[in-house]
């Protein structure tokens, strides 16, 4: 206890001085902060090497860098027999993923056994009785900062990382001896190196605590987010980046018991665990998951009463949506816990409970990482046994068919979304015409039915999450796997499309969701690319509008063989049915050498407006999707570039959601200059506004009303948080009606397209009657909370409006068709913007 009180009084006297006696008293030096400030008195190894030792300053006194960290880590491993390091991926600047295994000396020659015997008892027909419950490991996983501007969690994995090495085996002998720890030093290295750069090169030597300081304001886009700036706190389920499919790999593999996500908030705040608000947890998580997480949590406030921190825990923050790290677990079988600790954001910060030091939010971060590891091993018999029943009960003959809707590129990215989640997949069927059937378990009820009622009307997050609405795939649930030749779906991906050679034109149909990669591929070497809007037939087969055309004899640029070797690249690379034709006459149809059907398509050249107001989060959707996903060069152009740079090299302008207040009336009168034939504006919700504002579109908003207004009656000040939470539409999921002979509909099958609506915004009706091919009509929400008569509001409301200015089209969305990288069903809709939207007629234009 000794130990403790030392500092403790110590930030006692620094929270009660001013500005200036802090300056004085406060430098680069630790000498104030012993390794005991952070850790227990104990007997520490001394072959073990210090963070202090190995860095040349105490923890806290700079941010870590990844690269020290993860030397830090290796160097760990390689001194401690109680650990073993594995890489398990890389991020998308190559970082190294670490994990640190810990466990007993003994134990870890034996881990592939552990693994397994741990895996077996939690499966039904695994062989393991319950009185085997002594010899099964439990598994903790702790992992730290996947927010990389929130850097107090990966700072204390330095300290926790040691101590799990250096600590006398004595003290750890019941949390290692049959029990593993996955340890995840830092969730989002690319991130929090970019964070830990900022503030260390913006430190004083005298330091600061005015918040205004640059150290405490990151430059766009900041670091909590990857390299793709995705916050990846939200990436558990859809898992569509390199550091959440690791984690997930490595989850599913070791099946922990319980994992822990330390995370931080607004400085003001103190220091926050789980359990959450007790009325906004998902219906599928159990109640005992959320009675062990209570438990648990009695050791954190021990841990932190010790040290003499403030803290709280059941309000706040929630358990709803299962894509963040302390919620995926909940529905796997495991307890997750999250941890928030006020944010110094740099080294020292004014706050209204004093001055709060980084080295304060680390010592909070490493209290609660121990006391974890406290509840864990006395836990375990209870931990283990939850996990067990879970699974047990999981265990269903059921579940759901999924067509892949004549789009095998779009049914197989969400098959191996799912796969990633370690469900079970079989197919059937060949080409376009497959369907598939996963099994039915906790996770895959809880991501494939919609929900329509809820307990509370507040959300931390979204309110839904359906993914066959997400990828605009029908889906049914089923008892039992229906016949057929059902088989697994690894065996049979991918399956690269015969080659194909053709002496008139090569034709690349529509409905793979890949299409309009394949037609880049194609226009990027040079081909001469059409595209048909209307359907024809050739060789028996029916064409959809959205056809593109590659002719063989006029592809100047490229000769017949060349042609043939890049379509050759389209079949195996992207599975596309390409089809060859030997004639330019369709049996039904225009021929294809007609102006009326076929127009000839341009290379989209891109640049997509980023800065000042631009919603960063939603400049990530868009970029990844073109950069990652369908290889396009996109420049992102700074809002305050734009007046200045020479926007004639590009055909295409993207503006996400945001303000663009940033380009001034220079950037403001250059894209209007730039605005004439053949280019396309394309804008995502309140960019519209803008747009319209600035005469580049005919659009009008409709506003939203309040269910309330007129309401007289008094309501208590305890509900006037609560009412105005519930008038926010964080995220839910609403059907609209889609026009297919439009160009932006170019390859969808049905005319009922899901979207995902966040936000209020809403477009009215076009007077043009040809100029809003995506509607909302009545009665359309299908999943998720929706704001009381919000629903009836949106009703007749246009979800996409095509407008002109100077012969060029604005293209605007009311929502964002890509959100978190994985709403496949509506960015085929923004893509045909990019590809196709130069081609919208005249006519059809408001």
């Amino acid at each position: 206890m000794r130990t403790y009180f030392i500092p403790l009084l110590l930030l006692t006297i620094l929270c009660t001085c001013g500005p200036a006696q802090i300056a004085a008293q406060t430098s680069n030096s630790d000498e104030d902060r012993p390794l005991t400030y952070f850790l227990p008195e104990l007997n520490y190894d001394p072959a073990i090497t210090t963070p202090k030792e190995f860095l040349g300053w105490q923890v806290g006194d700079w941010h870590v860098s990844h690269d020290l960290q993860q030397a830090y880590m290796r160097l760990l491993a390689s001194e401690s027999d109680r650990m073993t390091l594995e890489e398990i991926g890389k991020t998308y600047e190559d970082r190294p993923l670490l994990n640190l295994i810990v466990t007993s000396p003994e134990n870890s020659s034996r881990l592939e056994e552990m693994r397994e015997m741990h895996e077996k008892w939690n499966m039904k027909n695994g062989g393991m009785k319950s009185g085997d419950l002594s010899k099964v490991p439990a598994v903790l996983y702790q992992g730290f900062s996947i927010h990389g501007n929130e850097p107090s969690g990966g700072n204390a994995a330095l300290m926790v990382a040691y101590y799990l090495a250096a600590a006398p085996y004595s003290e750890l002998a019941k949390l290692l001896d049959n029990n593993i720890i996955l340890f995840d030093p830092c969730y989002n290295p690319d991130g929090f190196n970019r964070f830990a750069s900022w503030v260390n090169s913006h430190k004083n030597k005298v330091m600061t605590s005015d918040g205004n300081d640059r150290e405490y304001n990151e430059a766009y886009p900041r670091g909590r987010t990857n390299h793709y700036w995705f916050d990846l706190n939200r990436d558990w389920l859809p898992v569509q980046h390199p550091e959440s499919r690791a984690r997930i790999k490595q989850f599913h593999e070791w099946q922990p018991n319980v994992l822990t996500d330390h995370h931080e908030m607004g400085k003001d705040a103190t220091f926050f665990f789980m359990p959450g608000e007790p009325t906004r947890i998902h219906p599928m998580t159990p109640k005992v998951n959320q009675e062990l997480t209570a438990k648990i949590g009695e050791y954190h406030a021990e841990a932190l009463d010790e040290i003499g921190s403030l803290y709280y825990s059941g309000e706040g923050y929630d358990d709803f949506y299962y894509g963040k790290g302390s919620t995926y677990p909940d529905i796997n079988g495991c307890v997750g816990i999250l941890f928030e600790q006020a944010s110094s954001r740099g080294h020292l910060q004014e706050t209204e409970n004093g001055l709060m030091d980084f080295a304060f939010t680390v010592r909070n971060q490493v209290a609660t990482a121990l006391s974890t590891h406290k509840a864990f091993a006395n836990l375990r018999d209870e931990l283990l046994t939850y996990q067990r029943e879970f699974n047990h009960n999981g265990v269903s003959t059921g579940g759901y068919v999924v067509d892949s809707d004549g789009d095998p590129g779009r049914a197989r990215e969400l098959m191996n979304l799912i796969e990633r989640h370690d469900v079970n997949i079989k197919q059937q069927g060949a080409g376009t015409q497959v369907q598939y059937w996963v099994e039915e378990t906790p996770f895959t009820t809880a991501v494939f039915e919609p929900i329509l009622k809820f307990e509370d009307s507040l959300f931390y997050d979204v309110s839904t999450f359906v993914l066959p609405y997400a990828f605009n795939l029908p889906a049914k649930r089923a008892t039992k796997i229906p016949g057929g030749n059902w088989t697994d779906y690894k065996a049979n991906y991918p399956v690269p499309m015969p080659p194909v050679v053709a002496d008139y034109a090569y034709l690349i149909p529509p409905d793979d969701y890949y299409s309009p990669k394949a037609i880049y591929y194609l226009l990027a070497a040079g081909v001469n690319v059409k595209v048909s809007d209307k359907a024809f037939a050739m060789n028996g087969k029916t064409f959809a509008p959205g056809t593109a055309m590659v002719p063989v004899a006029n592809n100047q640029t490229v000769g017949p063989q060349e042609l043939t070797n890049l379509i050759l690249d389209i079949t195996q690379m992207w599975n596309i049915d390409v089809a060859g034709v030997d004639t330019g006459s369709p049996e039904q149809g225009l021929m294809l050498g007609s102006r009326s059907a076929y127009q000839t398509l341009r290379k989209p050249e891109i640049a997509l407006i980023i800065e000042g107001g631009a919603n960063s989060l939603e400049v990530a959707d868009t970029w990844h999707l073109l950069d990652q996903r369908f290889g396009m060069p996109v420049t992102k152009l700074p809002q305050d570039r734009v007046g200045r740079a020479d926007l004639s090299r590009y055909n295409t302008i993207i503006m996400v959601d945001g303000n663009y207040s940033d380009l001034g009336s220079s950037g403001t009168k250059a894209i209007q200059e730039w605005m004439g034939s053949g280019n396309v504006l394309i804008t995502l919700k309140n960019a519209g506004r803008w747009a319209a504002g600035n005469g580049l579109s005919n659009l009008k908003t409709r506003s939203r009303k309040d269910a309330d207004a007129g309401d007289t009656a008094r309501r208590p000040y305890s509900r006037a948080s609560r009412d105005r939470g519930g008038k926010v539409l964080g995220g839910s999921i609403y059907e609209a009606e889609g026009d297919l002979t439009h160009p932006l509909m170019f390859g969808m099958k049905r005319t009922e397209i899901p979207m995902f609506k966040r936000g209020n915004t809403m477009f009215e009706m076009p007077k043009n009657l040809y100029a809003s091919p995506l509607v909302y009509r009545a009665n359309s929400l299908l999943s998720g909370y929706s704001p009381r008569g919000f629903e009836d509001q949106l009703t007749n409301s246009a979800a996409i409006v095509v407008s002109g200015s100077r012969g060029g089209r604005t293209i605007s969305f009311a929502d964002n068709p890509n959100f978190r990288a994985f709403w496949y069903g509506s960015n085929r809709l923004f893509m045909n913007a990019i590809m196709f939207g130069n081609t919208i007629s005249r006519a059809a234009v408001e």
